[in-house]
């Protein structure tokens, strides 16, 4: 009877964590709606939500982020955006998701170079929806400015984790 108690904490607790990075990524992607976008490339952010997701990676089961990044994009996307909003971070998320699984998996990279791999696959899966909806490869004009921008922010954002990492050490 204990063991299963064990299991039902557990899984409650796995909810509750669950619970509680969706509502900061969800904290982050309202606090990225008030910072003014500088840049002159179409829906172009910092990422801010996508720390939650690569500190995630470090600490917790892939599956269970890659649940949390799903429901984060879903209820951003439904509160600060629309449904086209939600199609280009899906397809964003997953893809970068999925190249930030890897990188780590592999062990090459370190959790900047984790990031800046997100920042850069989360654009190239953008736009190759955007590829897809207008049935054009005229989007392809901003690979060059969105590899950059990838490499830019996911510094900034492998920063902050690093920040947070060596936090969670002590």
């Amino acid at each position: 009877m204990q063991s299963r108690s064990k299991g039902m904490q557990s899984s409650a607790a796995k909810t509750a964590m669950s619970g509680l990075l969706v509502a900061i990524a969800l904290i982050f992607s309202y606090i990225e709606t008030l910072i003014p976008v500088v840049i002159p490339i179409p829906g172009a952010k910092i990422g801010l939500a996508n720390l939650v997701t690569l500190t995630g990676l470090f600490f917790l089961p892939a599956p269970q982020v890659f649940l949390i990044l799903i429901v984060r994009i879903i209820l951003s996307g439904f509160m600060f955006g629309s449904f086209s909003t939600i199609m280009y971070s899906l397809a964003g998320g997953i893809v970068s998701f999925c190249f930030m699984y890897m990188a780590k998996r592999i062990g090459l990279f370190s959790l900047l170079g984790v990031s800046i791999t997100g920042a850069v696959f989360h654009n190239l899966g953008q736009l190759g929806v955007a590829c897809l909806v207008l049935n054009s490869f005229a989007p392809l004009v901003y690979l060059p400015y969105l590899i950059l921008l990838g490499a830019a922010t996911g510094t900034f954002i492998g920063m902050i984790g690093k920040i947070i990492e060596k936090a969670n050490k002590r």
